[in-house]
């Protein structure tokens, strides 16, 4: 019987230059993390730890304090939890449009297609980890149009493919391959611009909230009937103390544990492994196993797994 493979914190290899804004001041001490699955990155030199495609893809963003990643948007699902620090999230054509501060524990499942944004506004460096809808995460990134005339002025050139190439290395683009074409007043007008109001209830849930959802029975975070009500092809739940059980079960897909607080004993059919925060699990589909916290105190993960329900845009109900 195959076993789950484990990333832990410490291991993770970032890219720093995965993203056109690389060289931009602001954003140029960003790193990149790409867990399961290929990601978004559009560096050639991005390291992805696990390879399989289970339907959606796990990552994760380090930045120290003041440091930001500038706007864009998805196709498809992108939902983070804070594991260190604080961070503001903005969203908007000028990401003016609205924002909210997150703490650690606490997930938002981002709207797709409105440009978004975040920065570390702690005091140390931070890491949010992230979920992505659909194996390719819906084809990659669209950049907000300022973003792209920055980075060129920095020397960076994305491509109309979407590889990166960069000045400052000699590189240039391929003879008969064009530089992504910057969106059109037309085609930005197509972007949403929801309010603070209308986006925090429906796409917000904080730690300590769902702490208490999960006292009998491990919360539904996001999913057709949890917190945060959508199907973007994968099921988010929140499993604390109170609900965590030993008893062994199996999914019939794999699925991810990822530990926020606390450590946990992850238990399967011949063998055990201790987890920690910032520690990604990929179970495969079919292995009996559970995972209950392995010291005192405070314990919280989150547990990700696929769903029939195809990678799109937000689904409204």
């Amino acid at each position: 019987m195959t076993a789950p493979q484990i990333v832990r914190y410490g291991e993770l290899m970032p890219c720093r230059t995965a993203f056109i804004d690389a060289h931009t001041p602001g954003s140029d001490q960003k790193e990149n993390f790409t867990i399961i699955g290929g990601g978004v990155s559009e560096a050639a030199d991005q390291h992805v730890h696990i390879t399989d495609a289970i339907g959606f893809n796990i990552g994760a963003a380090g930045q120290p304090p003041k440091c930001r990643n500038s706007l864009h948007s998805h196709r498809t699902a992108e939902v983070f939890f804070v594991l260190k620090g604080r961070w503001r999230f903005f969203w908007g054509r000028w990401g003016t449009a609205g924002e909210v501060v997150l703490e650690e524990g606490d997930i938002f499942n981002i709207p797709t297609g409105i440009f978004r944004g975040f920065e570390n506004i702690g005091t140390d460096y931070g890491m949010i980890m992230a979920i992505l809808g659909g194996d390719d995460a819906g084809g990659g990134v669209i950049w907000a149009p300022q973003v792209i005339e920055d980075a060129r002025a920095h020397g960076l050139v994305l491509s109309e493919q979407g590889k990166l190439y960069d000045s400052k290395k000699g590189q240039t683009l391929p003879e008969g391959v064009a530089p992504m074409p910057l969106l059109t007043e037309a085609e930005l007008a197509q972007f949403p611009e929801p309010t603070t109001a209308e986006v925090i209830p429906h796409h917000v849930a904080r730690y300590w909230d769902l702490v208490a959802l999960a006292d009998r029975a491990p919360a539904k975070v996001i999913g057709a009937e949890g917190v945060l009500r959508d199907r973007p092809g994968f099921e988010v739940g929140f499993v604390t103390r109170a609900s965590a059980s030993a008893e062994m079960h199996r999914h019939d897909r794999a699925s991810v544990l990822m530990p926020v607080r606390g450590h946990w004993r992850l238990t399967w059919d011949g063998g055990e492994t201790i987890l920690a925060p910032g520690d990604t699990a990929l179970v495969p589909a079919d292995l009996d196993h559970c995972a209950v916290p392995s010291m005192s105190g405070e314990a919280a993960l989150y547990h990700v797994v696929g769903t029939d329900d195809a990678p799109g845009a937000t689904w409204r109900g």
